[in-house]
């Protein structure tokens, strides 16, 4: 088996990255090693940037997400039992972000993809990526109880931190920049109409809490946990109770409650991997990077990359030049360290780390309240939130 671009992992990166390619007239291979209804049903992110937006109506996937995705105009921040809401048209331009679950966008990418695209083959084991620095690397894999081999004139790894992409790129010219932070998330999905029209991000001296939702009658809510926790340890009231204190703010906001359907405890950490290019080997989204969920960054920047590498192989398509290409990995490291900064950010503004000191909270809480009183302050969370513009053509 040949394809020009042969993509590892099917997740919305890989899936993006197809349809783009296909829209371009390049042909892929995805191979996926999970089968269709895991890819289907994993929970991840839901909040889209425009440019994610833009991408998934300019592969044919915007039709479900313009009907059911949720436009929001701003994000709502709490502490020091205060709201400020951030308005994000009146900060960024006139722009926003669309609430629509990575579950749906993976659902709208693979009934394309099947429909219409190039193979897409679930349950593919890939063992190895070899001959990366030649001009035809091969993907090994097994599926279906076979030991097979597709060569491709250029490989992508969408096949996140665990994937083997990353491990052919030679270890002497790998970077890799980490740092683990000491809690994670308990996230939970609750069949109950959110009590919030958009999202709300609360500093409390209990920790973080963040109430999102994914669809006007689904809620999905987040707790600050000490890390590592056991979802056994958060019976249902005892989410609700923490929730609501964690939520409190001087008035008569009421948080609703009701049936929690799914709970898991999410770790919390950012990792970046520099080159994102050996040869003909490329990464994108968590092969390359992740960054703490707090920014809600993580589907979007994996989402640009592979604009930026659909625009380059499209490029080298027309003009037969591999310029965009080569620039490929700087492109996305500018854009990737911008997105580690900001999540970082969030992340050590709202937490409540386990050796917090009362100087440090009052930092914490001087930062927020720089951010409800300046504009200035304000407009460069409320850009960073909706999204940078994408480099290059």
């Amino acid at each position: 088996m040949h394809t020009t671009v042969g993509i590892i992992g099917g997740g919305p990166a890989g899936l993006l990255l197809a349809r783009l390619l296909h829209k371009a007239g390049v042909d892929s291979v995805v191979l996926e090693s999970r089968d269709r209804a895991y890819v289907e049903q994993r929970q991840r992110a839901g909040v889209l940037e425009q440019a994610t937006v833009d991408a998934l109506r300019d592969c044919g996937a915007g039709e479900r997400l313009d009907r059911e995705g949720l436009v929001h105009h701003g994000i709502e921040l709490r502490f020091d039992r205060r709201a400020h809401r951030v308005d994000f048209p009146s900060l960024a331009q006139g722009r926003g972000v669309t609430i629509y679950a990575q579950t749906e966008v993976v659902k709208d990418l693979i009934a394309l993809q099947l429909a219409e695209g190039g193979p897409l083959l679930f349950g593919a084991q890939v063992r190895e990526v070899t001959g990366a620095d030649t001009e035809r690397p091969a993907v090994r894999f097994a599926h279906n109880g076979r030991e097979q081999t597709l060569t491709c004139d250029y490989v992508v790894g969408c096949d996140g931190f665990h994937g083997v992409a990353r491990e052919a790129f030679p270890e002497h010219l790998r970077r890799t920049y980490e740092r683990t932070y000491p809690y994670s998330w308990l996230g939970v999905l609750a069949d109950v109409p959110p009590s919030c029209e958009e999202l709300i991000y609360a500093h409390s001296p209990r920790g973080f809490a963040l109430h999102s939702l994914r669809s006007p009658q689904v809620s999905r809510l987040y707790l600050q946990v000490p890390a590592g926790d056991d979802p056994a340890n958060w019976p249902d009231e005892r989410i609700w109770d923490e929730l609501d204190a964690r939520f409190a703010v001087d008035g008569d906001w009421r948080l609703e409650r009701g049936p929690i359907t799914a709970k898991s405890v999410l770790p919390m950490r950012s990792f970046v991997t520099e080159p994102m290019r050996f040869g003909r080997l490329f990464l994108a989204g968590d092969a390359a990077h992740i960054v703490p969920p707090t920014g809600a960054k993580g589907l979007n920047l994996a989402a640009t990359d592979v604009i930026v590498l659909a625009r380059a192989f499209a490029h080298l398509q027309a003009a037969g030049s591999t310029e965009l290409l080569d620039a490929y990995s700087d492109i996305c490291l500018r854009r990737v360290w911008r997105a580690e900064h900001f999540s970082s950010f969030m992340t050590t503004t709202l937490h409540t780390a386990p050796d917090q000191n009362p100087f440090d909270t009052r930092l914490q809480l001087s930062q927020l309240d720089r951010i409800a009183s300046s504009p200035h302050a304000a407009a460069e969370l409320a850009e960073n939130y909706v999204g940078l513009p994408i480099e290059g053509p």
